[in-house]
């Protein structure tokens, strides 16, 4: 009698050892969870601005009489298609993140695993087809120190190249609790955090894209708009 009278005491005590809040715990994690999206994007608002640096420099040295395009007839960007294949690579692997995203909100774990392991595989595609346009820019001559637009596609892709690298040490993390089999409710977090960081490695891309594929007369006519020439 008295071990039931205790017993049914710690059921209703909120520090008792039988039950657990699960409200709190709940709560808890959903806590955790807005703090880490904070945190992360105020990263991403930092690394935004290193780029937007970046790409103010980008313009305003193109204005310079020794910069010499690479997007001539003979010049390499003259016809991207290799930059074109990465960026699929780099569309699908959010494709397949947005549907790991998704099914960890549906608690479904294979959907979940499986879109998130396509994501990672697809986006090693995309640096191993990063390093391979690197490879022919060095085949066709086209050196880091030989003309100031070399140098400015090999920094940004390259800086482009160590964040996404980054994010892949984290899928890496990700993917190893996985294996070890933590329940899913508590890698969701995680999950929509890699989902929200590869969209925004995504739209950078397009663009740098964008940017280093362009004419000329495109970089002057930015330049004069930002006061530049």
């Amino acid at each position: 009698m008295n071990r039931l009278l205790l017993r049914n005491a710690d059921d209703g005590d909120p520090a008792g050892g039988w039950n657990r809040d699960p409200e709190g715990s709940q709560a808890e994690g959903a806590d955790r969870s807005r703090i880490a999206k904070t945190g992360l994007r105020l990263f991403l608002a930092v690394v935004s601005s290193l780029f937007f640096l970046f790409l103010i420099a980008f313009i305003a040295r193109s204005q310079m009489v020794d910069w010499l395009p690479l997007t001539e007839p003979l010049a390499p960007l003259a016809n991207p298609w290799q930059l074109w294949l990465n960026s699929a690579f780099l569309v699908f692997s959010c494709i397949a993140l947005q549907w790991s995203r998704m099914a960890a909100r549906q608690v479904r774990l294979d959907a979940t695993v499986i879109g998130f392991v396509v994501a990672g595989v697809f986006a090693i595609a995309f640096l191993a087809g990063q390093l391979w346009v690197w490879q022919q820019f060095v085949a066709w001559g086209y050196f880091v120190a030989s003309n100031p637009a070399n140098s400015f596609f090999y920094l940004l892709t390259g800086l482009h190249g160590l964040h996404l690298l980054g994010g892949l040490i984290a899928w890496g993390m990700i993917v190893a609790k996985f294996l070890h089999r933590v329940p899913l409710p508590q890698l969701r977090a995680s999950v929509e955090l890699c989902a929200i960081y590869w969209h925004y490695l995504l739209g950078l891309w397009f663009v740098l894209f964008a940017l280093l594929t362009s004419t000329p007369e495109t970089y002057e006519a930015i330049a004069r708009l930002c006061g530049l020439r």
